[in-house]
Order: structure tokens, then C-alpha cells, then sequence
């Protein structure tokens, strides 16, 4: 039984296009693809469903395709989702090869708790890396423990894995650590209690305030 991690995936050519064949493909719990890359003709082919939807959860997914009992190493570059019901409707597959260079944006996880009082606010939710295409990283962590008010980190501070290169401009802000500023309702609020008592005093008698 195929696994979440199980990234060997076997794929049918499809010679039959068209809106109405893709319908009938995703019934039968099949997704289409194309394949291209590498001054290579484009290869329409047929995902299993259930499988490639778990597969492709994770960013920069890689694909190891038995296409007609051939092997072809893919990389996930677009997965195009119904906006309503987020059911795969079609996959675009670019051609890898083993120990290739390829560049990819690598999702930023911050952790960690800022100094008390403060809140670290994520500017950047990922970073362009160059990485070989089979040890393509599943995310790159970021620390802000004990950071506080005033305290930046930039793609320049990240730590990459091993045989990475940044891509992304290294001053690229990251995580900013500010002190939350005071929720708005409640200076609006103040501001009309001081009106309040402003009108009030101008409506008292003249007597009232000659007393």
C-alpha cells in the first residue's frame, strides 16, 4: 500500500485531452498531468488520486515516476485546485535529474517565544534556495527564543542545510519583534469619553461654573 512518504508513483500515458476526458479522469479517482523539462517533448500522463493528493501536501514535492515500466524523476511545480471544492484538477511535472542544481522557494518556520510583552511578526513565508533536486528541504526554522523589541532576522541569518545556497536577497526581512501596539477600540473609546465630558461641561448652567 502506497504511504504519504512513498514517493514511487506509477503513472499512464494518456493520448485522450480535453475538459470532458478530464472530468471522467478525476471520477475515476485519477489526476491528469503534464510532464516537461529538459528540451524534452511535454508527456500527458495520469496520476492515482488518492495518493499524489497526500504526496503533494508538502512543498517542492518530488515525484519518482514509472511511466511503461521507465523511470522519470519529477518536480511538483503546479497544482491547479477547484476554488470551491480544492479538488486537484491538474498537475504540471518538471523534469529533474539526480544531483541536478534546481531553485525552489523553501517555506520559513519560525520558533520559538520572543521576550515577554513582545510579538514576532513573519514578514517572509519563504526563501528562494538553490538545492540539488533529491535532497530538497522540507522547510528551514528560524528562532526567535528570547528575542526582544527592536530584534530583526533576515534570509542572511538563516541557517541552510547542507549543499544549499541562498538565492534571495540576504537582507530580505524575515521575523520582526515589536510590542504590540494598544487595540484600537480602546483609544477610540477614550477618545469619545473625553468628547463626552468636553460637551458635558460646555452644556452646564452658568451658575454651575461660576460656582
Amino acid at each position: 500500500m502506497s504511504t504519504e512518504t512513498d514517493t514511487k508513483v506509477v503513472a499512464e500515458l494518456r493520448e485522450q485531452f480535453g475538459k470532458g476526458f478530464a472530468r471522467r479522469l478525476r471520477a475515476a479517482g485519477r489526476i491528469p498531468a503534464v510532464i516537461y523539462g529538459h528540451g524534452t517533448a511535454p508527456v500527458h500522463v495520469a496520476l492515482p488520486g488518492h495518493q499524489v493528493f497526500l504526496l503533494v501536501r508538502r512543498a517542492n514535492a518530488v515525484l519518482e515516476l514509472e511511466i511503461n515500466g521507465e523511470q522519470q524523476l519529477t518536480l511538483v511545480k503546479d497544482v491547479q485546485k477547484d476554488p470551491v471544492h480544492q479538488i486537484i484538477e491538474h498537475i504540471d511535472l518538471l523534469v529533474v535529474k539526480k544531483g541536478e542544481k534546481i531553485q525552489v522557494d523553501v517555506p520559513v518556520v519560525v520558533t520559538g517565544e520572543s521576550f515577554a510583552g513582545t510579538i514576532a511578526v513573519q514578514d517572509a513565508t519563504s526563501v528562494a534556495l538553490e538545492v540539488e533536486a533529491t535532497h530538497i528541504p522540507e522547510n528551514v526554522e528560524v528562532s526567535v527564543e528570547g528575542l526582544e523589541e527592536g530584534a530583526q532576522i533576515t534570509a542572511a541569518d538563516i541557517t541552510l542545510p547542507r549543499g544549499a545556497t541562498l538565492l534571495a536577497d540576504p537582507e530580505t526581512l524575515i521575523v520582526a519583534v515589536s510590542v504590540p501596539a494598544a487595540p484600537v477600540e480602546d483609544e477610540a473609546e477614550a477618545t469619545e469619553g473625553d468628547e463626552a465630558a468636553d460637551a458635558a461641561a460646555e452644556d452646564a448652567p452658568a451658575e454651575d461654573a461660576a460656582e
